[in-house]
């Protein structure tokens, strides 16, 4: 995330975490040079643009600790990184709040471009009452209207990807001064409940068209978006069993859609700490605990569910807190964990910083890994918990041993959709964006002009 704090709150303040610096352009060129170098398929960036919920009736907790505020735009930091970097993929979160779809398009079309195909778009709706209020909306959208919305934004963008250039519309020729050929570019004329676009789109077609589409909703509404459009969805199950339930349920989703079930991949949240003995790595862990920003984490996840307990103690029960998203949740991996039967605050922002965490020998996270695989997840997601310092924990002390054993592949050149499906750069044709390749063939920008340019000579 382009913020010091994103997850795991207060490690920013550790003596080696270069987190701090996320307004230097340097470090951000320095960070994707790294894990390009180190073999990571992709660097992904998280967003946010709307205060968390108030603690103690405030914002102070939030400013003070860093806790993603203040957070710079990703998308501003693509084209820096495709200059920095030969084969990275740039993946970064936008939402259907904070761009009209033409633009959106027109920019990541053009960044597509300058990546030479190496883009991914993260699609979220957005459910910060502050976001929205930010935009001119009276407060934040019902949860399924949210997602009413996505498919408009996402229906316009398609058509404008897909539909409104034809391949060969970039003609460029010097010797019959034809730029580009109007009878292959098209308006798409859209009208719908949120949105009118006549277009045509100001951005011939790209290496991939439409950017690797990226999900992470998990509710049955978010979980649906994810079979109809997403390519990959990001993932944060609890174990691998549980993951194995997700990605199947998803996938079949997708082919009860007309998807291909293989035309998703999953990639699950986890962190790492690695040692040379298993005693090694939970002394190391317990050495990051130190930097912790426990009472951040809390602000973080019972901010996220509607809940200010910033003037209660942190050992304050979680059962005084009432009923709130995901309290039962809490309550019995809290309880799980701390083996307290009343798990407090406290405990629950402990198992909520570990969460998802993998501690020990480089063998023991792979046979870990292994298992993860064998539920149906493709890859990775790595939280870090101090930047760079996270990632080149991984690709040192962890990345050999994958090697070995054939997790991770060497190839890292391509396309980004190539990167990950090994089909070629473009959607395939069971993908809804599919359906408007030539829908707007006869509606194209020629006005009197009786002989067609292909014609000339």
């Amino acid at each position: 995330m382009n913020t010091a704090s994103h997850v795991l709150h207060g490690l920013w303040r550790a003596p080696e975490a270069q987190n701090h610096r996320f307004n230097e352009l340097k470090h951000w060129t320095s960070v994707a040079t790294s894990v390009e170098n180190a073999g990571f398929d992709l660097l992904f960036f998280a967003d946010v643009f709307g205060l968390r919920s108030p603690w103690n009736g405030n914002w102070r907790k939030a400013v003070e600790g860093g806790i993603q505020i203040p957070v710079n735009d990703p998308s501003v930091l693509a084209s820096a990184l495709a200059a920095a970097t030969d084969n990275l993929g740039i993946v970064f979160t936008s939402s259907i709040v904070q761009d009209h779809p033409f633009n959106f398009a027109r920019r990541m079309s053009s960044l597509d471009h300058y990546t030479d195909g190496r883009l991914g778009w993260n699609i979220v709706t957005s459910f910060n009452a502050n976001v929205y209020r930010s935009f001119g909306h009276e407060d934040v959208l019902a949860h399924d209207q949210r997602y009413e919305w996505a498919n408009e934004y996402v229906e316009v963008a398609y058509k404008l990807w897909e539909g409104s250039w034809d391949e060969d519309g970039l003609v460029q020729d010097k010797e019959r001064s034809i730029h580009a050929d109007p009878t292959k570019i098209h308006k798409i004329n859209h009208v719908g409940k949120r949105f009118k676009v006549e277009g045509p789109h100001f951005v011939s077609p790209s290496p991939q068209r439409t950017p690797v589409l990226f999900q992470a909703g998990s509710s049955p509404a978010g979980q649906l978006f994810s079979a109809r459009h997403a390519e990959g969805v990001y993932i944060s199950s609890p174990s691998p069993e549980a993951a194995h339930g997700l990605t199947t349920e998803s996938r079949a989703l997708a082919a009860a859609n007309g998807r291909d079930p293989e035309d998703i991949t999953f990639a699950q949240g986890l962190s790492f700490v690695i040692g040379e003995t298993h005693r090694d790595a939970v002394k190391r862990e317990d050495e990051i605990k130190r930097y912790l920003d426990l009472e951040g984490v809390a602000l973080h996840a019972l901010g996220d569910a509607g809940v200010d307990a910033g003037h209660l103690s942190l050992d304050t029960p979680i059962s005084q807190l009432g009923e709130f998203k995901g309290v039962q949740s809490f309550k019995r991996w809290a309880a799980e964990h701390s083996g307290n039967d009343d798990p407090t605050i406290r405990d629950m922002a402990w198992v909520l910083e570990g969460a998802n965490r993998v501690v020990g020998t480089a063998e023991e996270i792979a046979d870990r890994l292994e298992e993860w695989r064998e539920a149906g997840v493709d890859g990775v997601n790595v939280y870090h918990a101090t930047v760079p310092g996270s990632f080149l924990e991984v690709s040192q002390r962890l990345f050999p041993t994958l090697r070995e054993r054939g997790l991770i592949s060497n190839d890292k050149s391509g396309t980004l959709r190539h990167k990950l499906f090994g089909r070629g750069d473009r959607l395939p044709g069971t993908h809804p964006a599919a359906r408007y390749r030539g829908a707007f063939g006869d509606n194209d920008l020629l006005d009197g002009v009786e002989e067609p340019i292909a014609a000339r000579s």
